[in-house]
């Protein structure tokens, strides 16, 4: 049954929230994105194609271990407003005191014209995830934590870097006014990466590489699997205590891989081993939203050939570090942020050298990681963006 909101509304002005059903309102899910967000100087469209491949069940593996109902709101037969709620199986397997937990459902992928829009748009979702048996929502996860959690409060003023969202400042008020309380803060830094590091840093690094026993080694594309494997062993252990953490499966590497493969430079991504054995890795990606944003996420007709080209030679202002990690036994001890300082410094190197990247965006981080939180100010960046994951009780 659609959800009307009727509250100090005339017959005109009624809302009617239903279940995206076939491909019609399947497109005008995906479209509105772009609409609603057009006339926002730093939104950066992405490519279509990549859009409907996430909210495709078949395509994504997300849909393997979540139950997924998109809804589109009308307002007099007018799309003005879209929302996804679901329920992540793995999520609910996560103990209760990192976040997720037994009863914990999610929504995302949100717009809304204005906020009456909005609040029918979560009232239908929460009912949903009710249904379903939820009893608490973390939002806005869009879809799962891995991609695009939290919504943005601070940092409107610049574009996003690749896989970052960015959304209409008038979101935070229509959440907290339908009873959203902040749950967990998230953090991008942002650094000059033409200037070398404190000399602390430096002579950490400098440590590290007269220690025989330390050894930082570019990923090497021609072996992939074996690379990936190695990502998801260490990001599983390493990330196993933080919270909202959710268990990255077999599928979702082979997926996040393949998707990404074009923005996989060797000498931007390391991976740390210590006698031999591999104990951290550090991811890095070429900035393709800028590239994006000069062809409005448009491939046809000629939008294409800017792409390739750029693929071809990533030169880019800036450089993204969206996923590091590091073995649960070495965390909190010196050699932790030995192995991230040698790292980040061989990757600005390159970056600056091979790019001609200019500034670097490490996130994000969760605001209660002290071990990340000292790491990025120990090398002089400072926050350029804020997120906030929102809680309610159903």
């Amino acid at each position: 049954m659609p959800n009307t909101a009727k509250r100090g509304l005339n017959v005109s002005q009624q809302i009617d929230v239903t279940p995206v059903s076939g491909k019609k309102d399947f497109n005008a899910f995906v479209d509105l994105g772009y609409r609603l967000n057009a006339s926002y100087p730093n939104f950066v469209p992405q490519l279509r194609s990549e859009t409907v491949e996430l909210l495709t069940p078949g395509k994504n593996p997300f849909f393997e271990h979540a139950r997924v109902q998109f809804f589109l709101a009308r307002r007099g037969g007018k799309v003005v407003g879209r929302i996804s709620a679901h329920i992540d199986e793995l999520a609910l397997k996560q103990p209760p005191e990192q976040g997720m937990g037994p009863g914990t459902g999610n929504w995302g992928l949100f717009d809304a014209e204005d906020e009456q829009v909005a609040k029918a748009l979560i009232a239908r979702a929460e009912d949903w995830l009710r249904e379903q048996g939820m009893t608490r929502v973390l939002a806005p996860i869009s879809m799962s934590i891995w991609e695009e959690p939290g919504l943005l409060v601070r940092g409107h003023d610049h574009p996003p870097t690749v896989m970052m969202g960015h959304h209409n400042p008038a979101y935070q008020a229509w959440f907290e006014n339908a009873g959203y309380t902040e749950a967990k803060k998230l953090l991008t830094y942002d650094l000059d990466i033409t200037k070398e590091f404190p000399p602390i840093v430096q002579r950490i690094v400098a440590a590290g590489e007269k220690n025989p026993r330390i050894k930082i080694r570019p990923m090497e594309i021609k072996h992939f699997a074996r690379e990936a494997a190695i990502v998801i062993d260490v990001l599983n252990d390493a990330w196993s205590g933080n919270w909202g953490f959710v268990p990255f499966t077999e599928a979702e590497a082979k997926y996040g891989g393949k998707k990404m493969t074009p923005l996989i430079r060797e000498d931007l991504n390391m991976v740390a081993e210590l006698d031999g054995e591999p104990v951290a890795f550090m991811l890095t990606w070429s900035n393709a939203n800028e590239p994006i944003k000069e062809i409005g996420g448009k491939l046809f007709p000629f939008g294409w050939i800017r792409m390739l080209r750029w693929l071809r030679d990533p030169q880019c202002n800036t450089m993204r570090v969206p996923l590091m990690g590091v073995k649960k036994e070495y965390q909190n001890s010196r050699l932790a942020s030995q192995l991230a300082f040698m790292m980040i410094e061989y990757i600005r190197r390159n970056s600056v050298k091979s790019y001609g990247a200019t500034r670097g965006e490490i996130g994000w981080i969760l605001d209660d990681n002290k071990g990340m939180l000292a790491i990025a100010e120990a090398i002089d960046s400072k926050v350029n963006r804020e997120y906030v994951i929102y809680e309610k009780a159903l």
